[in-house]
């Protein structure tokens, strides 16, 4: 039985390479991230520290460690040949991190390439990480429909995370965070039930930051005809950046077995109680019974 969290985010020395020989964001100049839409953020090189973060999890009591590409960087939505370099480095120095650590792949969202995927998937990762702004309606979903359809044929999970924040840098530092981000996650929980599901009907998906708390509008939902939220065995949210009250309410509706643990570390901690006040077998549920049927498929 092994304890998992299924969203980190850990750089490696070829990404951190790959992303300072740009000029034009994403980029790197030191340790200060410049991207499109977001004020520059100045990263601590600490959290990208390896055996530091092997030891923080140590810590934290787990056994595996997801980490993902940052998609708000939007690498992801880069033309082929800028986000193929960028992209072979993160894949390659995620498969090169020593335990407890894995990895999402990524792939590139504007020039789908279904083949190269399936290479980076050979190198042992857990299934495609996409960002939510590439999965948020019907043309979304017809556009990156040979990469879910490779995570069905491989019978792996898909990741859906917030992508690069749109409008300018100009509010404070925590708006992305507040306002893209959930928008875009709120959008992609929908989207996933409308062209999601019926085109891809043994996909597992899970959804960052408990969806953007999209879950808890069933009720309007089914007031504005969508019909009544049914659970969906196969979706997933994880916990970053929420409490005990978001977790609470999340399983009201979704149930216990939807729930997996996600942190976002180094951008925000682990819960300091895995079970979100909810018991001992909710802590268990969130940190091993569903990431392990989210990974595998397999109670």
């Amino acid at each position: 039985m092994t304890n998992v969290d299924v969203h980190q985010h850990l750089w490696s020395p070829p990404l951190v390479a790959a992303l300072r020989s740009r000029h034009e964001p994403p980029f790197l100049d030191g340790w200060t991230l410049f991207l499109d839409g977001e004020p520059p953020f100045e990263i601590s090189p600490a959290d990208h520290d390896v055996a530091r973060r092997a030891d923080l999890a140590a810590t934290d009591g787990l056994g595996r460690v997801l980490v993902s590409l940052s998609a708000p960087i939007g690498v992801e939505w880069l033309p082929a040949a800028e986000a193929r370099p960028l992209l072979d480095a993160y894949h390659e120095g995620t498969a090169a991190l020593p335990e407890p650590f894995g990895g999402w792949a990524a792939a590139c969202v504007r020039d789908i390439d279904p083949n190269a995927t399936a290479r980076d998937l050979d190198l042992g990762f857990a299934g495609l990480q996409l960002p939510a702004n590439a999965l948020a309606d019907a043309a979304g979903y017809a556009r990156c429909a040979p990469l879910l359809d490779l995570l069905e044929e491989r019978d792996l999970p898909l990741f859906v995370h917030p992508g690069p924040a749109a409008g300018g840098s100009d509010g404070p530092g925590w708006w992305p965070a507040m306002v893209p981000y959930v928008q875009q996650m709120h959008a992609a929980w929908f989207a996933f039930r409308a062209f999601g599901r019926p085109r891809h009907p043994r996909l597992r998906a899970c959804f960052a930051l408990l969806a953007g708390l999209a879950p808890l509008h069933a009720e309007r939902f089914a007031a504005r005809g969508g019909g009544q939220e049914e659970v969906d065995p196969g979706v997933f949210v994880e916990t970053s950046s929420y409490g005990p009250r978001a977790v609470d309410a999340i399983v009201r509706v979704l149930g216990v077995d939807a729930v997996v643990q996600g942190s976002d570390r180094p951008y925000a901690e682990p819960p300091q109680h895995p079970g979100f006040g909810l018991g001992g077998a909710a802590a268990y549920a969130f940190r091993i019974a569903n990431p392990r049927r989210l990974l595998t498929g397999k109670d």
